[in-house]
């Protein structure tokens, strides 16, 4: 394996990796605490939060969306086709669970802090959860299999 592929699919790892830990936080612990803000704070913390998740969650995103092209255009040996496209596919209901679902339930949030919202936002956020949880499998399937080759 070239260095070039090696740190290529080190970076995709590393930036699904990441995502993986930032969600389980989000879903064990962030989202279900929503409910313990209390009504008359909620909805400066909703603000808050959607500002600041954004700087948190914004790098690891755009670098494992350019990597994971990057290896559907450029498959290297050992990872063939099949991989970069499971992979781009779980990306996609990730981003479609996200525009679909968690930014209208934050939106909703940012509006009156219903407490129902906030309990679908975590049910449905497993979408996401597990979503980027099998694409850390698919990264380390992908490197394993190049390092292999």
């Amino acid at each position: 394996m070239s260095t070039t592929v090696a740190l290529l699919l080190s970076v995709h790892l590393l930036a699904t990796a990441a995502m993986v830990g930032l969600i389980w936080f989000v879903q064990v612990v962030h989202y279900p605490l929503f409910a313990a803000v209390g009504a008359e704070r909620f909805l400066a913390y909703e603000a808050a939060h959607q500002r600041l998740t954004s700087y948190v969650v914004g790098p690891p995103m755009a670098v494992e969306g350019v990597t994971a092209l990057a290896l559907l255009v450029a498959a290297p040996d050992g990872v063939g086709r099949m991989w970069p496209l499971v992979g781009l596919a779980l990306l996609a209901a990730i981003h479609a669970s996200t525009v679909l679902l968690q930014v209208p339930a934050h939106g909703r949030l940012a509006q009156d802090g219903d407490p129902a919202v906030m309990r679908r936002l975590v049910r449905t956020n497993w979408i996401r959860t597990v979503g980027w949880s099998a694409r850390a499998g698919v990264a380390v399937a992908m490197l394993v299999g190049a390092a292999i080759a």
